[in-house]
């Protein structure tokens, strides 16, 4: 089952709502991949992306990329997940500049339950 969606409205170009979910055989996709404003699907990549791996601004996924990042692996500037690295980093497992999370590595601080601070 596959979906997909892109909206009619453009800013500079770029569709303001794209969702792509499953494959589409007869483009030769395995998996969604929307590219948009905002971005819904498998693969995501928009200002604001939501989907299994997901990279723009604000980001939100299994595997997210972006300033603003949250999911299961993030990386970003602001970046909470079960695995996040970035500039504050808070989570599981957390590495940055500074971190909060049950196992956190910071540049200059970290706070939980195991830390590692360089200064």
């Amino acid at each position: 089952m596959s979906y997909r969606y892109t909206s009619s409205k453009r800013i500079f170009g770029i569709p303001l709502l794209s969702i792509a979910y499953g494959p589409q055989p007869g483009k030769n996709q395995r998996q969604g991949h929307a590219r948009g404003i905002i971005a819904i699907g498998d693969v995501a990549t928009g200002f604001i992306a939501c989907g299994g791996v997901a990279r723009g601004f604000l980001a939100c996924g299994g595997v997210s990329l972006g300033i603003i990042s949250t999911g299961g692996v993030s990386i970003g500037a602001l970046s909470v997940g079960g695995i996040s690295t970035g500039a504050l980093a808070i989570g599981g497992i957390a590495t940055g500049l500074k971190s909060v999370g049950g196992v956190a590595f910071g540049v200059f601080s970290a706070l939980g339950g195991v830390t590692f601070q360089v200064f």
